[in-house]
């Protein structure tokens, strides 16, 4: 046997790999204060405001769940723990591999904690809270009907929301 028999698999298998559909990946947390309003930020880069989170780094082994912790930390200076998953959203874009966003409960936040947000200047403007009814004033679309089948998942207590382009499926 020959060592070009022993590296042949593994050359096919990588080129197989790298022949495969991509999807990106993205992961965000939804906190609400004790009113029911959510935490919504300003990207300096884009136009419309989002949730805390960002691009999950799975090419160095990031999780969703860490994905959306450390996108929090860097983001607002939190540090927290992801809830329970309360929405995947696969979503479809011109130009680019379709999107899996994942939300994640952050819970509700005390004014205390409200107060020791630090904005990522690199990244983000401003943050403000948002009752439901003014969030598709301010979310882009599908990202508010990601919001807001979240909002209702939490408001049923259970289950996650399976979304296509925002919109629930199934």
């Amino acid at each position: 046997m020959t060592t070009d028999n022993l590296t042949a698999p593994a050359d096919d298998y990588a080129a197989y790999i790298a022949g495969l559909p991509r999807v990106l990946a993205g992961a965000a947390t939804l906190f609400r204060d004790a009113e029911g309003k959510v935490l919504i930020v300003e990207p300096n880069y884009r136009k419309g405001w989002v949730l805390p989170g960002g691009t999950i780094e799975s090419d160095t082994g990031e999780t969703p769940r860490q994905g959306a912790r450390r996108e929090t930390l860097e983001e607002i200076g939190l540090d927290l723990e992801p809830g329970r998953l309360l929405a995947m959203d696969w979503t479809h874009g011109p130009a680019r591999p379709p999107i899996v966003g994942y939300v994640y409960d952050g819970g509700v936040l005390d004014d205390s904690r409200l107060r020791s947000i630090k904005l990522q200047e690199e990244e983000l403007i401003s943050w403000r809270l948002a009752t439901r009814e003014e969030l598709p004033a301010y979310l882009p679309s599908p990202l508010c009907g990601r919001v807001l089948a979240a909002l209702d998942v939490l408001a049923q207590g259970h289950g996650t929301a399976e979304l296509e382009n925002g919109r629930r499926v199934g």
